[in-house]
């Protein structure tokens, strides 16, 4: 479904002003799209991280919905309780409205921290929606390296150095983990395409169990990008297919997007601070590496959607 702007403009926001995310955030922006996609009520939970320290700074709250704040590991596991326990109280005929239940965790606390947690939720099929805002590191506490952090990229726990490139392995692939599972509506998008973002996002809404999205959400400071950038490095993200946008229902894939030509990974590497030590002499065959990872996924997706 297509969501029209005029459409939107007279909708509650669940996420409201006056929260203290850093200006050109990718999260805030990830957050107001999805839960805009739905009418129905929500109850949120969000695991520790920089969504969940920078909106309920102690006694203020920028939600104005019912909102739990869950530990670093346990997002998944509160989402199912909540959503459980509404089960129970509906069955009791203490409650007869219709509730959706949403989770969101950073990729610390959902690829690393949270995995367990998150992945025990979708294998008992509860009916619920978890978004992974993913910036790609710990940006909370300083910059860490993540599962989610690419390859190349410097982080505080990982530095570029004289010996060292920055991360040395590629980044490891959540949303295919979440499709695995093979009962769980899987998507893949990004903050600069908000009509596939809250298209998806609808449709886990609406999917009769668990459904996860990752939605990449730059992280301007320790991306080293201006904030005026968020969006633009996002959608370069996608036009060169570092991000491609893809979901998987019912153990079908759909590939969303196919540029109708290809940019190269220099023009991402370029664009943020982060990788600056790659454009120095001698780290061509890294930057080589990183382009043939990123077009042997995107041709491994291509494959898949045609099956």
């Amino acid at each position: 479904m297509a969501f029209l702007l005029k459409d939107l403009l007279g909708k509650d926001k669940i996420l409201t002003s006056g929260h203290r995310l850093c200006p050109g955030c990718g999260a805030p922006m990830a957050v107001k799209m999805v839960t805009m996609a739905t009418d129905n009520p929500l109850i949120i939970t969000s695991a520790t991280g920089c969504l969940e320290v920078s909106t309920t700074i102690y006694p203020f709250t920028a939600w104005d919905t019912p909102w739990v704040h869950s530990a670093f590991e346990n997002a998944g596991a509160t989402i199912s309780g909540l959503q459980t326990a509404f089960l129970a109280w509906k069955k009791k005929g203490k409650i007869d409205k219709e509730v959706k239940f949403l989770a969101f965790g950073g990729d610390g606390g959902t690829y690393d921290i949270g995995l367990q947690a998150l992945s025990g939720a979708l294998e008992r099929g509860h009916d619920f929606v978890y978004v992974c805002y993913d910036n790609q590191g710990y940006m909370n506490t300083g910059a860490q390296r993540s599962a989610s952090t690419p390859m190349g990229a410097s982080t505080t726990t990982e530095p570029a150095g004289k010996k060292s490139i920055g991360k040395r392995i590629q980044r490891k692939d959540l949303t295919m983990i979440a499709a695995a599972h093979h009962n769980a509506y899987a998507a893949q998008s990004s903050i600069s395409h908000w009509q596939d973002l809250m298209s998806k996002a609808k449709k886990a809404f609406e999917y009769e169990g668990p459904a996860f999205i990752n939605v990449l959400s730059p992280c301007v400071r320790f991306w080293r990008v201006p904030s005026s950038k968020t969006v633009e490095i996002a959608k370069l993200a996608v036009e060169t297919n570092f991000w491609p946008l893809f979901e998987i229902e019912n153990m079908k894939l759909t590939l969303n997007f196919k540029p109708k030509e290809r940019k190269p990974i220099i023009d991402w590497i370029k664009a943020q601070g982060r990788y600056k030590h790659l454009l120095q002499a001698g780290n061509e065959p890294v930057i080589d590496e990183i382009q043939k990872e990123v077009d042997a996924y995107f041709d491994y997706l291509v494959r898949l959607s045609s099956i």
